[in-house]
């Protein structure tokens, strides 16, 4: 073994204690057992800016920030039992009276020296606290980002869903109900496409689940092609599907995730193919004991994908071209999703593509093999739909803010027999639970004035029994991780993710019912009695109102259609009355949410002009910012809906 004198005698000499410890960046400090600092070094003076030695037979504890001396005692009497600590961290006052977090391993003398006392060695964390709060922030932004995009999107699918559930009971024709049909499955794809981005962290994770239910694709790839026959018609786009024999076989898995990579890649196919044809062929490529290797091909003759952007296209937020976000729109998510979706099913995907000729996305996922008795009844089926559900004399408080949601789900509550009283908010909830007598309340989540939280907890803890024991179900558009599990912890029942389908709200209110002997000695009661009427007129030109999309959607179902208009020239002007005192306030917060809660109503009106003008106003006066502008546009949609409501009003009259 060699030596080194020089070394030996910089050690012997303190040589290396003053390179390391006096003139070290870590802060040292050595404290008896009961807090008493004896000695540090002079990094106390460089970096918390106290005079060297300034501190000794101070108090370690009386620098510390006061809200942590408590917990911090008690870690700190842990490493008075082991010789070696480390990772504690700690609060310590500086000289200008502010705070800097510090973080110490601790040497505990006794084990080494018999001595009472540690070495404290500690270095400043306060960038890497700072940086995790960022990440904090940004973590709870994103999850409020993702709340918001959460109901933003539910409330009017909801409302889509629900309509198409009404005119769906009216006796369409063939072709009627073939649409109907596509519009419902389009909205049942696009509830668990919401579902998957919303929870995209459990996807990247591969935490997300997967069911395990029967099916064929033969029968999943027919439905898909069926909902985009339409658009790819109006592009002039053949859109086929083809099936080698054998890929009729019953298949154990998720056939909505299935469903869902069909709709991203087929949607993307025809999003960039402007003529020639867009196949969908399906096989069984091969079988391995009870396993099945589907492969599914999409092929296009679209735009086509750069070479050196192949490796790239399925990253999160990507796209080919930043141009093509411009020019097509799009988040660039869906590729992602696909390729997550396909790989946490152990399976592939992979694309070949050239320019200006197309491209060829081919995927593969094994499934186990199943047997007839794997598939399941769709709950949707025509004789589901048809039989009769009853709930006689089940008294129900619908508590939603939207007219809309709030009509469709009153409408298709009444059809079970149920006596249904309406409360637009938290507060009215409260006036209409003491009031009245309900076997159940039906409760949104966000909604003005009081939101469906603080009415639960108000229930639960103001009234007495039974009152305060009312069956409460969360009608939520905001379904992001976390959202259920709050529901229950505040004091709900049940909940009910928007969009939901009639069986489902069905089969909720069945939980908690009783049989009712149906009285009609209540306080209060609904009546939405509404006259037959004649057919409306079409809307002339130079009218701010378009009742087209009305009449179509209710297969000019004049008693469904005045009954709509009415609800809206009855709430409307109320609506616009808040905004206008919120402008007046400068309370920006309330005048969004309150655009918010009139935006969806203008599509059924047919407003179109103001459509984008109020989603401007919800957007500004949240972020608040440009109240200039805001006002400007405000008094634009004032005017424009104060002219509506009058031509809606003079519709009306036509049903006298």
């Amino acid at each position: 073994m060699t030596t080194n004198p020089k070394l030996q005698s910089y050690i012997q000499k303190e040589s290396f204690f003053k390179a390391v410890v006096e003139d070290g960046s870590d802060i040292i400090f050595i404290v008896y057992y009961d807090g008493t600092i004896l000695y540090h070094n002079p990094a106390v003076h460089h970096v918390m800016g106290y005079p060297v030695n300034s501190l000794v037979n101070e108090s370690f504890f009386d620098y510390l920030d006061p809200e942590i001396v408590e917990s911090f005692k008690i870690k700190f009497n842990e490493c008075l039992k082991f010789p070696y600590s480390k990772n504690i961290e700690f609060r310590f006052r500086k000289a200008d009276q502010t705070y800097q977090y510090l973080e110490f391993n601790a040497i505990n003398l006794k084990h080494k020296e018999g001595l009472k006392g540690l070495i404290l060695d500690c270095r400043d964390i306060t960038q890497l606290k700072e940086d995790a709060e960022e990440l904090f922030r940004a973590k709870l932004a994103k999850e409020q980002f993702l709340a918001n995009m959460s109901h933003e999107i539910r409330t009017p699918l909801n409302g889509i869903a629900g309509m198409v559930n009404l005119l769906t009971d009216t006796n369409p024709t063939e072709e009627q109900q073939k649409y109907l049909s596509a519009i419902k499955n389009s909205t049942d794809n696009l509830k668990v496409i919401i579902n998957d981005i919303l929870d995209l962290s459990a996807l990247e994770s591969g935490k997300l689940k997967f069911e395990k239910i029967g099916f064929r694709i033969s029968d999943i790839v027919p439905q898909v092609i069926e909902m985009f026959l339409p658009q790819a018609k109006e592009k002039g786009i053949e859109l086929n599907s083809d099936f080698v024999p054998g890929s009729e076989v019953v298949l154990l898995g998720d056939s909505v995730r299935l469903s869902q990579i069909l709709i991203n890649l087929i949607s993307n196919a025809i999003k960039f193919t402007y003529e020639g044809m867009i196949s969908v062929n399906a096989k069984i490529s091969k079988k391995i004991n009870k396993i099945a290797y589907v492969q599914i091909d999409i092929k296009d003759t679209g735009i086509g994908i750069p070479d050196e952007k192949l490796e790239i296209i399925f990253d999160t937020f990507t796209q080919a071209d930043e141009s093509v976000t411009r020019k097509f729109g799009g988040t660039g998510l869906g590729l992602s999703i696909v390729k997550q979706l396909i790989d946490l099913q152990n399976g592939s995907i992979y694309v070949t593509s050239a320019e200006n000729i197309g491209s060829t996305f081919s995927f593969t996922i094994p499934y186990e093999v199943g047997t007839e008795t794997d598939l399941i009844i769709d709950a949707r089926s025509e004789n589901n739909r048809k039989r009769v559900n009853t709930l006689p004399g089940m008294k129900v408080l619908l508590v939603e803010d939207n007219d809309i949601n709030r009509m469709y789900a009153a409408n298709i509550i009444k059809n079970w027999q149920c006596e249904v009283n309406e409360a637009e908010n938290g507060l009215i909830c409260l006036e209409k639970h003491k009031k009245n007598n309900y076997d159940i309340i039906l409760m949104d989540i966000q909604m003005p004035v009081m939101d469906g939280f603080e009415t639960t907890i108000s229930i639960r803890k103001s009234f007495e029994s039974p009152k305060s024991e009312i069956p409460i179900i969360a009608l939520t558009a905001n379904a992001i991780k976390g959202d259920n599990e709050k529901c229950l912890a505040i004091g709900m029942n049940d909940y009910l993710s928007k969009p939901f389908l009639p069986e489902e709200l069905f089969n909720i209110l069945t939980k908690y019912y009783t049989h009712h002997e149906k009285s009609g000695t209540d306080n209060e009661k609904l009546s939405v009695q509404k006259k037959s009427s004649e057919k409306m007129a079409k809307s002339a030109k130079g009218r701010c109102t378009d009742l087209s999309y009305l009449e179509s959607i209710s297969n000019n179902d004049t008693k469904f259609v005045k009954e709509m208009i009415s609800t809206f020239v009855e709430t409307t002007p109320d609506i616009i009355d808040q905004m206008k005192s919120a402008l007046e306030k400068n309370n920006f917060e309330s005048l969004g949410l309150l655009a918010h809660k009139v935006k969806p109503s203008l599509t059924f009106m047919g407003i179109h002009s103001m459509k984008d003008t109020v989603r401007e106003i919800e957007v500004m006066a949240k972020e608040n910012r440009e109240p200039k502008r805001v006002k400007e546009l405000s008094d634009i949609f004032f005017s424009e809906i104060h002219k509506s409501i009058t031509e809606l009003r003079k519709k009306l009259k036509e049903y006298s």
